[in-house]
């Protein structure tokens, strides 16, 4: 027998890959600066303008900072979107350019100081979801907001649990925001845990998968400076699925990611389009609608297991679920259904007419989203049962006694696992897009979404990779969206571009069916 020999040592990495990673630090590192400047600050004035900061006397600096490290760290980001040089190295690039985000002030959104003041009313033993912060006395109400003073809370009771801690550890307010950071930190480490393991089962490079979903700007500023909640929702969701990807059809493993899967709707209610999705990941053998109610069931029980404890154990009830009407309260073109309504109200304001066609838009896009949910779901699942037959011959050839057809047989089986795998995780990529693009509204951190499933199971990565750093030039340093200023024009812009898919789209579809 052959004596191994000495490790191969990984290949050298390039310098475009070193120049990658160096300049997205200083982006990052500049984007800190831009915090101190003139980020979210408690004390930071509300209801400003680009020109108002460009007034101040660190405006210029602050949007210089703020616009070049944004370039920087989107440039770098985009240059190895195919994949950094091994799993490791995008692990360490990916944490060198959040260490200086870490230790910035609140970046991009004043959602955190929502948090606190949420999480400060709840542990005051006043009910989150019936009295907004305002009413509730909150100490720090200056910082938070206008718009969601009066509004009670949009999320889950699991995370009201968190904010309430994160105000019971830090006491005051520096050290709530601290809190909530680290929360938002731990939500992504476990995110990162699960990538390597899910990029396999779906075939996909892990060096990919971790370099798109962890190292983009809008992880760095809105989940890790910013300290935005989806980072938590993102990290019980990916760990969720790992659990019935690595133990399909196993009652305890689809329990437990179905308690998972429940945890992370009760942070955020986006998680539970992915739910179906994981049903049909979690089932091992064949496609039939018997296995589908069985598997299904385990896993339905174990979501709502966590979703009657969580709420019980809050007090809070099922109260959350009406808060999540108010999170429609904002209108931003950002949003392709809100645009759509103000190009409606725009049209008929030229001849005299209020249409009033934003929440008409909206509710007919809520109603198409559901039936888009439902053809991704049926699409998987008939991708699916026609693997059937290929199980079954492979797994039969696999009990034959040819050595040779055995192994090729185990590689088939092999394959039709990870075909399995990836065709779940891919629809449930969709509907996260499907969810994003169809909502009332869009804040840029809403892309990490779907950014995270689509780093692990898609084939081109410009189509998702594009869009993402187009929304990180979207909020300035504190929180000031620019779709607010940019009204008419962008929701224009979102228009055309909206009727520009759906020709290209229905251009496609025509070529096909040729």
């Amino acid at each position: 027998m052959t004596a191994p020999g000495p490790p191969v040592p990984p290949p050298p990495v390039s310098l475009a890959a070193l120049g990658a990673r160096y300049a997205g630090l200083v982006g990052a590192v500049l984007l800190a600066v831009a915090g101190y400047l003139g980020g979210a600050l408690p004390d930071a004035p509300l209801g400003v303008t680009p020109a108002s900061i460009w007034r101040a006397p660190d405006g210029p600096a602050t949007l210089t900072c703020w616009l070049i490290g944004t370039v920087m760290l989107v440039g770098a980001w985009w240059s190895l979107r195919d994949g950094a040089p091994s799993t490791r190295w995008a692990y360490v690039t990916a944490g060198l350019w959040a260490l200086p985000l870490l230790v910035a002030p609140p970046l991009g959104s004043r959602d955190v100081y929502s948090y606190a003041c949420q999480g400060w009313t709840y542990a005051h033993g006043v009910d989150p979801y019936t009295v907004g912060v305002a009413a509730a006395g909150c100490p720090w109400l200056d910082t938070v907001a206008p718009i969601w003073r009066d509004t009670p809370a949009p999320y889950g009771p699991v995370f009201m649990l968190l904010a309430a801690l994160a105000v019971g550890l830090g006491g005051g307010l520096t050290g709530t925001i601290v809190a909530l950071r680290v929360i938002a930190v731990a939500g992504l480490l476990l995110a990162a845990l699960c990538l390597p393991a899910l990029a396999r089962a779906a075939g996909v490079p892990a060096r990919r998968a971790v370099w798109l979903a962890l190292a983009g700007p809008l992880v760095g500023v809105h989940l890790v400076a910013g300290a935005h909640n989806d980072s938590v929702m993102l990290g019980l969701l990916l760990c969720g699925l790992l659990v019935v990807v690595r133990r399909p059809g196993r009652p305890a493993a689809l329990l437990l990611a179905g308690a998972l899967l429940g945890l992370a709707v009760t942070v955020k209610a986006s998680a539970v389009v992915v739910v179906p999705f994981a049903v049909l990941a979690g089932m091992p053998d064949q496609y039939t609608v018997r296995v589908l109610l069985r598997h299904g069931g385990w896993l339905a029980g174990g979501l709502l297991a966590a979703l009657l404890v969580t709420s019980a154990v809050s007090g809070l009830g099922f109260g959350w679920v009406g808060g999540l009407t108010h999170s429609g309260d904002s209108e931003q073109w950002t949003s392709p259904p809100t645009a759509v309504g103000f190009v409606v109200d725009y049209a008929g304001a030229l001849v005299g007419r209020d249409p009033q066609a934003v929440p008409v838009v909206r509710a007919v896009a809520l109603l198409l989203l559901i039936g888009v949910l439902v053809v991704l779901w049926w699409r998987a699942w008939q991708t699916l049962r026609g693997s059937n037959d290929a199980r079954r011959v492979a797994r039969a050839e696999v009990a034959e006694v040819d050595e040779a057809r055995v192994d090729v047989a185990r590689v088939e089986v092999a394959r039709v696992a990870v075909a399995r795998s990836r065709v779940a995780l891919h629809g449930a990529a969709l509907a996260l897009v499907a969810t994003v693009v169809l909502s009332p509204v869009f804040h840029p951190w809403y892309a990490t979404w779907p950014l995270a499933l689509l780093a692990l199971t898609a084939a081109r990565t410009t189509w998702f990779v594009l869009p993402a750093a187009a929304a990180a030039f979207l909020a300035l340093p504190d929180g000031t969206n620019l779709a607010r200023v940019s009204k008419a024009p962008g929701a224009l812009a979102m228009t055309a571009l909206l009727l520009t898919v759906l020709v290209r789209a229905l251009l496609a579809a025509r070529r096909r069916h040729r």
